[in-house]
């Protein structure tokens, strides 16, 4: 069942990933973004052919990509929102799944693709969304938000410190043309910085960051789908999510913790090893939690 993908994403936290979800042959499992289609590639061979993993992913793109490997792998696809896993699942006829895997990362192949500005160095229109049908690009944002809504956007969607200085850098953009063009904001977010400043990452990441939380509405998404999650797990079934940032870790530990239908498997987040940043520096920043559905009658 072993086949090749024209992607150049890597999953990320793999054994890991298949550890946590804790599944065998025969099971039916929901990946809550397709991508790559490194984890559901997995999943399908753990699962094999008496079992079933259902992929979603907004982006068509990604669905597109893969939909070539299907006919041969126990897998169907959708495009949809993770949000939505009850109402795919209710599409299916499928009242229950063993296991769910929400991982919200970012695809390496959307940072390739040049006409999505996902990429610092794009010369492609700054739009950052995941489905291109639907809302506003993140340019159109940047140009009807005043000044301080954009500053409070990066601060709180970004947790970026220099958020004014960027926000007026940004106004004063605008005044001349429309910021359009990804690497331009990237360039101009860089010239905000003091040249003296070293940083771990790309002065911009969080300025991208905060425009790509909004323009995809990515953490009430993530608050939606963690609420409903148990309701299609069965006692025992389990909730794998994989972060690749804070806003999105404390939403996941603290939603495990405090439901009272989940009890919570490891005792912190699991991290990637030396060996796998060092073949994929972006699972240096992935936190991986997983919980378990308790009986009803535990929080009845």
């Amino acid at each position: 069942m072993n086949v090749t993908q024209s992607t150049v994403h890597l999953p990320v936290l793999l054994s890991e990933t298949l550890e946590a979800l804790g599944i065998g042959p025969g099971d039916t499992v929901v990946d809550g973004t397709l991508g790559g289609g490194g984890h559901t590639l997995a999943i399908a061979n753990q699962v094999g052919t008496a079992g079933m993993v259902i992929s979603l992913d907004r982006d068509i793109s990604a669905i597109d990509r893969f939909e070539p490997l299907r006919s041969e792998l126990p897998i169907r696809l959708a495009q949809a929102n993770f949000s939505h896993i009850p109402e795919v699942l209710e599409q299916l006829d499928i009242s229950e799944v063993d296991a769910v895997l929400l991982d919200l990362g970012m695809s390496s192949d959307q940072l390739a693709d040049e006409s999505r500005g996902f990429s610092f160095h794009s010369d492609g229109i700054l739009d950052l969304r995941f489905d291109t049908s639907e809302g506003d690009p993140a340019w159109r944002l940047l140009q009807r938000l005043s000044q301080d809504h954009i500053a409070d956007l990066l601060f709180t969607f970004g947790e970026e410190r220099l958020s004014r200085k960027i926000a007026a850098a940004i106004v004063q953009f605008r005044s001349q043309q429309p910021l359009q063009r990804a690497i331009d904001l990237a360039k101009l977010v860089s010239d905000v910085y003091p040249s003296h400043r070293t940083e771990r990452i790309h002065p911009a990441t969080r300025t991208f960051q905060a425009l790509r939380i909004a323009v995809n509405d990515e953490l009430r998404s993530l608050e939606t789908a963690l609420r409903r999650i148990p309701t299609v797990l069965p006692t025992g079934g389990r909730v794998v999510a994989i972060s690749f940032h804070s806003l999105e870790d404390r939403r996941v530990k603290h939603s495990f913790r405090e439901d009272p239908r989940l009890r919570v498997l490891q005792t912190r987040s699991i991290t990637a090893t030396d060996a796998e940043i060092s073949n994929n520096p972006r699972a240096r920043s992935a936190r991986l939690r997983y919980a378990e559905r308790l009986p009803d009658e535990n929080y009845k």
